[in-house]
């Protein structure tokens, strides 16, 4: 546990917001995947759990996204800057990518998108040879402003040029999705924009390839079939009601296949990454 001082606050259409903490022991132990558990006001004993999407150690900071959804994240989303928040973290499984698959393929969903910023930031952290590739969509606003990126997709159609200015400063590949028809956006489902990425690829590249994702349960069962179709190793970052978020509750246990049969395991503790494979059954896309 971790009194973090709220350094910086910023908002963004649909009660969307950023924000950053300084919180260095949390800052020096967060992996991409891991979350805090935050108190978001003094007039709500109950926790919330928020994926961390960046991490500086050296400076001591995280920052989290969050959109507004009930009393205790709008209790959050009124804290003023040099508040100290209480929380929790990091807790949690973060993703596992393995050097044999460079190709980093990274889906994110809605408040599923801080992962995989944060993992792609780690990547480019290590002295080793990863290709991320970072899509992501949204049927609200995207938290940032919309800029045209320069770096080349050779296998998106033309007009879809918009990305993330982080991740394009970084040199970072990262294309975005939406329904509602946002300027430079492929129009269509994030999972439709990771197939025309996989077919471009060659058999050889798709061994070279591995899949993560977050975001809302049906996006992740549809990237989970995408991947069983390509035969792709996928990684899952699921989202669950928290209770405790430290796993003495038991209130966000999901089945899992094991090889020893089905098993309950607590998405806090246990996850929230897990093996796409042992979530979903195999079935057509959903999204």
């Amino acid at each position: 546990m971790e009194d973090a001082l709220l350094m910086q606050k910023h908002a963004y259409p649909c009660d969307q917001y950023i924000l950053r903490l300084n919180a260095p022991k949390c800052a020096c132990n967060a992996v991409a995947g891991s979350f805090v558990h935050i108190q978001c006001n003094e007039r709500i004993a109950m926790r919330r759990p928020l994926s961390i999407m960046r991490s500086n150690r050296a400076e001591g900071w995280i920052e989290v996204l969050f959109k507004v959804v009930g009393d205790g994240l709008r209790g959050l989303s009124e804290a003023e800057t040099g508040t100290s928040l209480s929380i929790i973290g990091p807790i949690g499984k973060g993703f596992e990518a393995h050097i044999d698959r460079p190709r980093a393929l990274l889906i994110g969903g809605g408040v599923g998108i801080p992962p995989m910023i944060f993992l792609a930031e780690q990547m480019l952290r290590e002295d080793r040879d990863w290709q991320p590739q970072v899509l992501m969509g949204s049927e609200i606003p995207f938290p940032f402003t919309l800029t045209p990126s320069t770096l080349s997709t050779e296998w998106l159609p033309g007009e879809t040029i918009s990305t993330m200015p982080l991740l394009e400063k970084w040199g970072v590949s990262a294309r975005l999705a939406s329904l509602s028809g946002f300027d430079g956006c492929y129009r269509g489902y994030v999972t439709e924009l990771a197939r025309l990425y996989l077919d471009h690829l060659t058999p050889e590249q798709h061994l070279q390839t591995e899949i993560f994702s977050c975001g809302p349960t049906p996006m992740l069962e549809a990237v989970a079939a995408l991947a069983g179709e390509y035969r792709i190793p996928c990684q899952v970052s699921l989202e669950e009601f928290m209770a405790c978020g430290v796993g003495g509750c038991a209130g966000c246990t999901v089945e899992i296949q094991t090889p020893d049969g089905p098993a309950m395991k607590r998405v806090c503790v246990d996850g929230p990454v897990f093996d796409a494979a042992t979530v979903f059954s195999p079935g057509p896309p959903g999204c």
